[in-house]
């Protein structure tokens, strides 16, 4: 059964399997004890810090294990803030990090700081001279991704860290998608990152700290790790950890090439072989192993769960999909298609014969969550009714309130409008993609009782 999901968790590496076994056998004692099994966990603990901060391009003593990615975020963050308190409490992130890092800029807000969200374009990369814009003399500390997990963009990294560097504001970037796939460009002061991300065991994150960078740490004091991480470190994660970051980025060139031109047949293939499909991200500057898009008029749970019927497993960010029936920060922030979107990501040895296999399953299996919602044939036809028509589509969820739209506009003339009633917040940028797509105008939204009517013009 083909794992398409690899930008959630990889797939355990041979090598980290191998390095786990044995740790547990030689690295069980307790690292801080000076008897002969402390000194031999000692030194796999160090030998680990070693291999990591070398593929990080830090040193050693700048590089911290966090029992997660997450914790190595919201410890970074809070550090930084308290270490650069004199100079301010402005945050500054971009609006489509992680929800880690949006969820310390929530905390830093709640208590009183101050937080900058730098937009985005179509393509979810921010613009380095707008994100410089953002820096301010009170900015404590800035936090750009190194490449979006949910629809692969790389962003420009090495030019908002030279405006950081020319502002005097550390940049804290959140590796986590893609230092598996390479070193993240200088300049930055502060990084993180998460093994199960690259093919490592999960419980382990890495935070470094660069030298010269003020670092206060939050919460009680603790011996290990520098004081920046509390606890017992979980050495033969750690070492599993290290281990499993080396050897895949030893196979990273040749396999990022190989998924590369993997993911390029599914960016080309679904729109040729799916009607209504917008793929998202930037089609150059992206990670090579990730490719997202969205189908209009289907049910995002329902084609998840039709495709892993099928032998895919794909994750989605549509609001279809979310218990809080919203649709993805990302996707919103870049203002494109969210309903029936899925995000696939390859792990390594994705072999052709599964790209083959998922490119023949999919247009069959939308085709038939369409019909069972009711799509409407893409050809709208001649005009039937009024100049104007309100649909009540308000209490009807992703993607109903767009197939409903779609339904009707043919009933209309060439210069007549339909206005949909809708309460469901993923109508807000599924419509004006839908109206960008099939070739409409969007005339805009206003306040409705019980939602929004949004007002669409028809011109074809």
């Amino acid at each position: 059964m083909p794992y398409f999901d690899a930008a959630s968790s990889a797939p355990l590496h041979p090598v980290a399997r191998q390095a786990l076994l044995a740790a547990l056998d030689e690295g069980w004692a307790d690292p801080a004890r000076l008897y002969r099994e402390g000194r031999r966990a000692r030194l796999l603990l160090d030998a680990a810090r070693e291999a990591a901060a070398e593929a990080v391009g830090c040193r050693p003593d700048e590089l911290t294990f966090t029992p997660s990615g997450t914790l190595a975020v919201h410890s970074g963050i809070s550090g930084a803030l308290a270490g650069r308190r004199r100079v301010g409490r402005h945050l500054v992130v971009s609006a489509v990090e992680h929800s880690s890092v949006l969820h310390a800029a929530s905390t830093h807000t709640a208590g009183g700081g101050e937080v900058t969200e730098v937009a985005v374009d179509r393509s979810g990369a921010v613009s380095a001279p707008e994100f410089a814009r953002a820096l301010r003399t009170d900015t404590a500390l800035a936090c750009l991704q190194s490449a979006n997990h949910e629809v692969g963009t790389e962003q420009p990294v090495a030019r908002v860290a030279e405006a950081c560097r020319a502002a005097e504001v550390p940049l804290l970037v959140d590796a986590a998608q893609s230092l598996g796939w390479g070193p993240v460009p200088e300049g930055w002061s502060l990084l993180t990152a998460s093994a199960h991300k690259w093919g490592g065991p999960s419980g382990v994150g890495l935070l470094a700290v660069r030298k010269g960078t003020r670092f206060a740490v939050r919460g009680p004091a603790d011996e290990r790790e520098s004081g920046r991480s509390a606890g017992f470190e979980n050495l033969p994660a750690v070492v599993a950890a290290a281990a499993s970051l080396r050897a895949v980025r030893a196979e990273a060139a040749a396999e990022a090439a190989r998924l590369r031109a993997l993911v390029g047949r599914i960016r080309a293939g679904v729109p040729e072989l799916v009607p209504d499909v917008e793929v998202v991200g930037d089609p150059v500057r992206r990670l090579p192993h990730l490719v997202t898009f969205s189908c209009l008029y289907v049910d995002g749970e329902t084609l998840l769960h039709e495709l892993d019927r099928a032998g895919f497993s794909v994750s989605s960010g549509s609001s279809c999909t979310s218990s809080t029936l919203t649709p993805s920060h990302v996707l919103k922030a870049m203002g494109v298609l969210s309903e029936g979107n899925v995000r696939v990501s390859l792990p390594r040895g994705t072999t052709d014969e599964d790209v083959d296999r998922f490119l023949d399953v999919l247009p069959r299996t939308v085709a038939e969550v369409r019909e069972r919602l009711g799509a409407p044939v893409p050809d709208p036809g001649e005009a039937a009714g009024g100049d104007c028509l309100v649909v009540d589509a308000r209490g009807k969820r992703c993607p109903v309130p767009v197939i409903e739209l779609a339904k009707v506009i043919g009933q209309v003339p060439r210069g007549g409008t339909v206005t949909v009633l809708s309460d469901d917040e993923a109508a807000r940028l599924d419509i004006p993609a839908w109206c960008a797509m099939r070739e409409q105008e969007y005339v805009g939204e206003e306040p409705a009782d019980r939602g929004s009517a949004y007002t669409v013009r028809r011109l074809t």
